[in-house]
């Protein structure tokens, strides 16, 4: 799995004129579901997020985790994170989970997420969407449960 991480001030998701999830204080999720992907990797991804200490204390360090603040979590597919762009100028999208796959292990994810007490929203699987985003920090982080980066 890997998943473009941002701290926010509020996000939210559109699909066409229907809000599909929104929140304030907390982290926007974009999630990649690579074809080789299994339970292990929707463990350890959701742990690290929502333990990563990204989140300033009161002396300005970044010190707090997702628990410590309160915030929320919205998390929103994106099969698009696992283009590989090496050869040509077409991504070739390989890596990517077939759309069935993706969408279980997508649903998983969010579900342990949820069961760490965090508060979740998310986008709509397999839609055209519209993210926007206060982008806090500005604060943006790359994870990859295979640990290519």
């Amino acid at each position: 799995m890997r998943a473009v991480i941002q701290r926010v001030t509020s996000a939210k998701v559109m699909v066409g004129d229907r809000q599909t999830g929104a929140i304030d204080q907390g982290l926007l999720v974009l999630l990649g579901v690579h074809k080789d992907d299994e339970s292990k990797d929707i463990t350890w991804l959701a742990d690290k997020i929502v333990n990563l200490r990204i989140f300033e204390d009161e002396e300005g360090k970044m010190n707090h985790s997702l628990t410590d603040t309160g915030g929320s979590m919205l998390i929103v597919s994106q099969f698009t994170l696992l283009a590989d762009c090496r050869k040509g100028r077409r991504p070739s999208w390989s890596e990517a989970a077939p759309p069935d796959k993706a969408r279980q292990l997508y649903e998983e994810f969010v579900q342990a997420v949820a069961n760490s007490g965090i508060t979740t929203a998310t986008g709509e699987f397999q839609a055209m969407m519209e993210v926007s985003l206060v982008n806090s920090g500005p604060v943006t982080i790359l994870l990859d449960s295979h640990k290519q980066f």
